[in-house]
This record gives C-alpha cells, sequence and structure tokens, in this order.
C-alpha cells in the first residue's frame, strides 16, 4: 500500500476505540474481536472512517508492552481487510518508538498515531529529528499529534511544514494551540488535517479530511450521518446535527473529570449504557457512580440513539 493510499484511507471519523477490561482488569481479546467485527458491520470502514486502537481514550498508555501489539492483531484480525487500522503510540524516546513503530506495521496497522517524547523534555530541534527519525524507519503512515498542554504546545506551524516533507507524514491532529486555527491549512493537500478542536465543520470547510470524536464507536451512524453531510456540502445539518449530541456531552465530561480523571471514564459508560459493556478503566481512575450512567442513559435516549433495556447485551 502506497503512502498516497493510506492518506485516502485516513478520513472521517476517527472512531477511538476503548480497551475492554475485565472485572480483574485483563484485556478482554475476544470481546474486542467481536466489537471490531460489529463496528465493519457497522458502517466503521475503509474510505469512510478510521478504527484507532491504543489511542489515548483506547487507555494505550495504560496497557502492558505486551497488550496493545496482541490488541492491535486483533483488531486487524478481526476487520479482515475492511476497516483502516490506526494505532496509537504515546510518549517514548526515538529508539523504543520505532520498535514500537515496527511491531504495529508487522501488525498490519495502515498508520500511526505518534505523540512526542513529551517526558524527555524536548526541544523543537528534537521533536522534528525524533519524528524524521520514527518516518525514516517505517513504511506505513503517521499522524503528528501534540497532545494539548503535555509539550507546553512545542510544535509550531512552521514545525508542521516541515514535517510534511518527511516521506510518512500522512495526517496532522490539529488543535491550533495558541494559533489561529487556520494557520496550517496551507498543508491541507500535503497531509489530511484532522480535528481535534470538536468542531468538524469548520475543519471540513477548510479542505480538513476527519476529525476526532466521542461517539463513532458507540453509534456509528451518528458520526457517519455528519461525515456524509459534509461530504455533500451540508454544513449547517452537519454542525446542527453534530453540536446535539457534543454540547451535552462536552458538559458532562468536564462535570464527570472533575470528580475522577481518565479519558475513557465515559466512553466506558456510554458503551455500557448501549448493552457494549466493556469493563472499567484500571485505577486509579474511578467508574462512573450508577447517578452518573443513569444521567449517560437518559442523555443517549434523548439523542435518539438506540439504548436497549437495562439488561440486554448487544456484543
Amino acid at each position: 500500500m502506497n503512502l498516497e493510499e493510506i492518506k485516502s484511507l485516513i478520513i472521517g471519523p476517527m472512531a477511538t476505540v476503548g480497551t475492554p477490561f475485565d472485572d480483574d482488569f485483563e484485556v478482554d481479546y475476544g470481546k474486542f474481536y467481536n466489537l471490531t467485527q460489529w463496528w465493519v458491520d457497522q458502517g466503521l470502514v475503509k474510505g469512510r472512517a478510521v478504527i484507532k486502537v491504543a489511542a489515548a481514550m483506547g487507555e494505550g498508555p495504560q496497557l502492558r508492552d505486551e497488550e496493545w501489539p496482541a490488541l492491535l492483531r486483533t483488531a486487524v484480525q478481526a476487520a479482515d481487510g475492511k476497516a483502516a487500522i490506526l494505532c496509537g503510540l504515546h510518549y517514548k524516546d526515538t529508539i523504543r518508538q520505532i520498535e514500537d513503530a515496527k511491531k504495529a506495521q508487522d501488525m498490519g496497522a495502515i498508520g500511526l498515531q505518534i505523540s512526542p517524547p513529551v517526558h524527555n523534555g524536548p526541544t523543537r530541534s528534537d521533536v522534528l529529528r525524533f519524528y524524521e527519525d520514527v518516518s525514516n524507519a517505517i513504511d506505513i503512515g503517521i499522524m503528528v499529534y501534540n497532545t494539548m498542554g503535555m509539550l507546553g504546545d512545542l510544535i509550531t506551524p512552521d514545525d508542521y511544514r516541515t514535517m510534511a516533507g518527511f516521506d510518512n507524514v500522512v495526517a496532522i491532529k490539529w488543535a491550533a494551540p495558541g494559533y489561529p486555527y487556520e494557520a496550517i491549512f496551507d498543508l491541507k493537500d500535503k497531509v489530511n488535517i484532522i480535528d481535534n478542536t470538536k468542531d468538524p465543520t469548520r475543519n471540513h470547510r477548510m479542505g480538513g479530511r476527519g476529525f476526532i470524536n466521542w461517539t463513532s464507536e458507540i453509534h456509528p451512524p451518528h458520526d457517519l450521518a455528519v461525515w456524509d453531510l459534509m461530504e455533500e456540502g451540508k454544513y449547517e445539518e452537519a454542525r446542527t446535527l453534530w453540536f446535539s449530541v457534543y454540547d451535552q456531552l462536552s458538559d458532562f465530561y468536564a462535570k464527570t473529570g472533575a470528580i475522577s480523571g481518565g479519558q475513557a471514564r465515559v466512553k466506558k459508560g456510554m458503551m455500557k449504557v448501549m448493552g457494549m459493556d466493556i469493563g472499567d478503566s484500571r485505577p486509579p481512575s474511578e467508574p462512573l457512580s450508577e447517578a452518573e450512567i443513569d444521567e449517560l442513559r437518559e442523555m443517549l435516549i434523548g439523542f435518539g440513539f438506540p439504548v436497549p433495556e437495562r439488561e440486554a447485551v448487544l456484543v
């Protein structure tokens, strides 16, 4: 698969899928296999969406070094060539990140969402060397992720312009930290600009090709509908549909996040409400309370999502 083909696949809603844990907080690979097949059946397929494994909301940083490759292999096998599988890699030095990138390539990922080595205290030139060295070591795509706040927003628009010239950088996950949102859209024909500000219609109007979201693996038809409307140029309809869900969920995330941290807590709560319980996050994160789950249930029903009866298990 050449890089232009890979680029053509990193589009649409990015489904940052959760990692299923059993009651002992061990990865449930069988459940993940079944869920991946369900996501494919629900439309998260090549050319329309991306299934992103072991990213931050998928608790990738909390997985053991032997767990995330097995999780990725499970998704690739279950998707059976029908979905674009991206893998998240996080915060390691260049040597270990290249080792992980080669593992992910061997497991069948079409690309990698790579975060810079924030704990090494890198300079701007360190960050550029890091991405260039990883790019030179592999043959699959890279989506650059400057995790908001963790690197002091060190990467500048000019740095992204430099990275866009690296052989395997095909996408940028863009949150515009400290810069006008349009600051890097001169790169839209070189790399796919993926929205991470929760305003996908703005991104698409300017030539962006995908968006980060909270619900595409919970109820794929919602985010696929937003994508289809944007592709048809129906931006006001897409925006109305998007914010009919995002505004309330954003408030819920903020409220529950003040009680306990962990990026996957609400996502796992939504999966539970939708009849696809994937367990709780590993400590120190705490699960949502019963009252919070009840509030979330009423919210999802209000969105028109097909919430099953409490005892029903869909996957």
